[in-house]
């Protein structure tokens, strides 16, 4: 549970980067995946699923 917990408090902490770094940038690329089809959404979050899995492979390894 600890490793869960530590896990979604680094994934806050990477999320909060580019709105406190840029939140004009955030604000653009926002607006640019608004206009995205469904299908362009799906393969991103696929793609971002997998290499979460291969990076968690690879750290345990």
């Amino acid at each position: 549970m600890t490793d869960l917990l530590s896990a979604f408090a680094l994934l806050l902490v990477l999320e909060g980067l580019l709105p406190f770094a840029s939140p004009d940038l955030l604000r653009r690329t926002l607006l640019q995946v608004a206009q995205l089809d469904d299908r362009s959404l799906r393969l991103s979050g696929l793609a971002s699923m997998l290499a979460g899995v291969v990076l968690l492979y690879l750290a345990r390894h």
